[in-house]
């Protein structure tokens, strides 16, 4: 018997399980490509040479950084936003809630959809399980108004399309639930690394820019004591 015998054998219930087993198939390749191919990750000196920058007061610098190294990868879109707020003066809350936004819509994009593939293995397996069910009530509802001549017949057609519906279930449901724990590893790996990055980004440009502000302030209060002392003196 060939596979596509065997497909039409298995009852109605197949063709939800061919649905949710294409539906695998196209997720599956989707998450692929986000997860290992389009997924960028910012070299190793990233950071170090951005504080640089930073330390320096230089956001125009550290912005043309970013967009030569690494312009596509998601740690350096989080870290792009904090250093343009910062050109344009925004305060640390502001900073916050913005690089926070950005994050999470970087971390969206990766572990929107990984989900699915949990629900399209555990679907297979019921649609499988469903067809097994149906299977075995006609046999045996066929069997029980059967001559004996038709009986053996019968039943053999009700076992066989119990077990090909099970069978092709399993077939749809395992390559699902294998990739999903797979990419949900990944997925994992991506959001630590982010989440990660992100921060250390965020703490540099928030203690780096109040650094340079009490820098600023030490030097300013001096001279205007100094000032006020000539001034006293000469009177």
């Amino acid at each position: 018997m060939s596979l596509l015998d065997q497909f039409h054998a298995g009852g109605f219930f197949m063709y939800f399980i061919l649905l949710f087993g294409l539906l695998t198939i196209g997720f599956v390749v989707e998450r692929a490509i986000v997860l290992y191919g389009r997924y960028q990750d910012v070299p190793k000196d990233f950071r170090r040479n951005l504080l640089a920058f930073i330390a320096a007061g230089d956001f125009s610098g550290a912005r043309d950084f970013v967009e030569k190294t690494a312009p596509k990868a998601s740690v350096s879109r989080v870290a792009m936003t904090g250093i343009k707020l910062r050109m344009s003066g925004a305060g640390d809350e502001a900073l916050q809630a913005r690089m926070d936004e950005q994050l999470s819509r970087e971390i969206n994009h990766y572990d929107k959809r990984t989900g699915f593939l949990a629900m399209f293995g555990n679907v297979a397996t019921l649609f499988g399980l469903l067809g097994t069910v149906t299977g075995l009530i006609s046999s045996f509802a066929g069997v029980a108004s059967a001559s004996p001549v038709e009986r053996a017949n019968l039943l053999s057609q009700g076992i066989s399309e119990a077990l090909n519906s099970t069978a092709f279930g399993l077939i749809a449901a395992i390559p699902a639930l294998v990739a999903y724990a797979v990419y949900q590893n990944r997925t994992e790996q991506i959001v630590g690394k982010l989440t990660e990055g992100a921060s250390e980004i965020y703490h540099d440009l928030l203690f780096y820019s109040e650094n340079r502000v009490e820098d600023a302030e030490t030097v300013i209060l001096p001279n205007a004591t100094e000032s006020t002392q000539i001034s006293t003196e000469r009177n």
